[in-house]
């Protein structure tokens, strides 16, 4: 393809092949009439039109539904595994039945922790199914039984409850009319070819003829060092160990100031992570359309956050990952525009900087586009379409590359008002909730739409509770960390004798089972009459403000009279940087404290500032954006 489309260009262009064909692996010769495919079956299949379009040009095929089957003994199994195979291996009729089965037999192997691949295939699909359809692949690919085999290998087991012996389950499959070779004769038309010509015979001479080269043989080949040897260069005789590491070992430690406060190192098991890949898939096929889906990255990677999702999920599934060097809104917008992005992983602090930077470029605009503007708006609050929104804000989708879906948010509690923004202009918010030491995610709100505020129903393998004196969240389940690197005090401090990570936040769950975060127990402002406040539930009146562009409330100690020793609610805020650009720095002081007055009216008495601290310097944070809070205490403190 790269050669066709190359030449295409106006480029002069040279493919050598080792074989005295072309084609390579999908060569196909005509023998008697019928096309042989001389390395393996080769079925094309894709779920993306645009790719189907464009083989289709050189070649029709022809629809072929590959289905495969296994011989055991004298009997003949269903491939991959559906109900054809469970019917014919249990006589069960109905999905349930199949599913009863394998769980009965799943429970009866009580395999908790699995050693190696014998014992991670009995924990997936039971005995049965092991014995007669994996048990002998292994030696027979590998020349290894299962047993000596890492548990790894295996992470996913196609099993459907459905009566469809399809292999594969994409839109477009088939075999080409004629064979491959053909493609591939169509495709070099105009291209310069040789054949039986060895690369590294001519290498020094080929590299000096071409611009650019392209490799597409054994990656190892092409370095010149050709002391190391290469795993293709090993005796057939070679004998080594597997480096086994068991499911429970340390994969590795991120350092985060975790739920009580001082810096540690939280310890990540494999386990952590399979599991949390394992949650995670049964989530995102809820969420995305396809397995070909386009995604940005714009998290440091030693945020877990990015690490577990944005990186290994997404790549579990085989989706594309891109990177920027800017975290600039109007250069992400490009990349997006230019990679047609789909989807992202961020955090809330980046999604109001791109509201802010989407307003801004409205704000500029004619008056005219401005008045279209606030009435598509306005109406879009009535259509419960995304297709529709998509088309009412074309432009602004356009400028996201046009096939845009949503974000996933994490790392912060979401702005609200915020959110329903992109809601609003056709682009889907998921709120996610989680903590370092749960590997991290807990919970993805994917399916309550209108509830932006919840953080959605907790991941498959979770237990919850919430403590009913403190109102606590409480989890156990198999992502929990091992616990804090070298300091057993500080695990025993969040992780009980029964097993239960107590996460210091403040939490609720509806009837529906999806949980409301509102608050931090350590941020929590235990006022002089015993009442108590929430920090996030003020911040989230205050931030509603067109003047505010950052605001952190803290309890402040009260150090005279009466109430010497109490904490009443104090706000740091730092008003947005255009009002200085058009107002005195006492005037910007006393719309913001007006503001907050104003604001502060939708907040039961007790809840409302009784000393708000102006200042121009923004609030510092984290890598992740979160606010220090510790710092802004400072400040406070300097303040009096």
């Amino acid at each position: 393809i790269f050669a066709h489309e190359a030449n295409k260009a106006g480029k002069r262009v040279l493919v050598i092949d080792k074989r005295s064909h072309i084609a390579g692996n999908i060569y196909t010769e005509n023998m008697d009439g019928i096309q042989v495919h001389k390395y393996g079956a080769h079925i094309f299949h894709t779920n993306n039109k645009e790719v189907w379009d464009y083989v289709n040009q050189f070649a029709g095929f022809n629809r072929y539904t590959n289905s495969p089957v296994a011989v055991y003994k004298d009997e003949l199994y269903n491939l991959p595994f559906n109900m054809n195979t469970f019917s014919r291996m249990w006589g069960v009729k109905t999905p349930e039945e199949a599913k009863n089965k394998i769980d009965e037999q799943v429970k009866e192997a009580g395999i908790k922790e699995p050693q190696n691949l014998e014992e991670q295939a009995i924990s997936m699909v039971g005995k049965d199914i092991y014995e007669k359809l994996i048990e002998g692949y292994t030696g027979k690919q590998w020349g290894r039984p299962c047993r000596e085999l890492p548990s790894f290998i295996i992470k996913r087991l196609p099993v459907r409850f459905t009566y469809d012996n399809n292999y594969f389950n994409d839109r477009y499959q088939g075999i080409p009319t004629g064979g491959y070779t053909q493609i591939i004769e169509r495709m070099l038309e105009g291209v310069e070819v040789k054949l039986n010509t060895d690369f590294f015979e001519q290498k020094e001479e080929l590299m000096k003829q071409a611009e650019k080269v392209v490799f597409t043989g054994m990656i190892d080949e092409y370095f010149e060092d050709r002391n190391i040897v290469n795993l293709y260069e090993l005796p057939n005789e070679y004998n080594a160990k597997w480096r086994i590491r068991g499911s429970k070992a340390t994969a590795f430690i991120i350092y985060t100031s975790g739920t009580t406060g001082s810096p540690k190192g939280v310890e990540i098991s494999f386990k952590n992570i399979t599991s949390q890949l394992e949650d995670l898939e049964r989530v995102l096929v809820k969420i995305l359309p396809n397995d070909k889906v386009k995604t940005l990255s714009i998290l440091p990677m030693n945020h877990l956050f990015e690490m577990t999702v944005g990186f290994s999920t997404f790549l579990n599934f085989g989706f594309s990952v891109y990177y920027t060097k800017s975290l600039k809104p109007k250069d992400i917008l490009g990349i997006m525009s230019e990679k047609q992005i789909e989807f992202m992983i961020t955090v809330p602090a980046f999604l109001k900087l791109l509201k802010a930077s989407i307003e801004n470029e409205i704000k500029n605009s004619s008056k005219r586009r401005q008045a279209v503007f606030k009435t598509v708006y306005h109406m879009a609050k009535f259509i419960p379409f995304y297709c529709v929104k998509k088309l009412l804000f074309k432009k602004i989708h356009n400028k996201f590359g046009g096939k845009f879906i949503g974000f996933l948010s994490g790392g912060a509690p979401l702005d609200i008002h915020c959110a329903r923004f992109f809601e609003r202009i056709g682009m889907k918010v998921y709120q996610g909730y989680g903590l370092s030491e749960t590997s991290p995610v807990v919970s993805v709100n994917y399916d309550k739409r209108s509830a932006l505020s919840s953080v959605g129903r907790p991941l498959s393998q979770y237990d919850v509770k919430i403590d009913e004196n403190t109102g606590e969240l409480l989890l156990k389940g198999p992502s929990i960390m091992k616990g804090y690197h070298n300091r057993p005090d500080l695990t025993a401090e969040v992780i009980d004798a029964d097993g239960w990570l107590h996460t210091g936040d403040i939490a609720k769950q509806d009837s529906d089972g999806h949980i409301y975060i509102t608050g931090r127990i350590k941020n929590m402002i235990a006022l002089s009459g015993g009442k108590k406040v929430f920090p996030e539930e003020v911040e989230m009146v205050l931030e509603k403000s067109n003047l505010i562009a950052e605001v952190c409330v803290l309890g402040e100690t009260r150090t005279f009279g009466v109430k010497d020793g109490t904490e009443e609610v104090a706000a740091v805020i730092v008003p947005k940087e255009e009002l200085y650009q058009q107002h005195s720095d006492d005037e910007v002081e006393k719309m913001v404290r007006d503001e907050v007055k104003l604001l502060s009216q939708k907040l039961t008495q007790y809840k409302r500032p009784s000393n708000v601290i102006i200042r121009k310097e923004p609030l510092e944070r984290t890598t992740t954006r979160k606010v220090k809070r510790k710092e802004v205490q400072k400040v406070l403190s300097a303040a009096k």
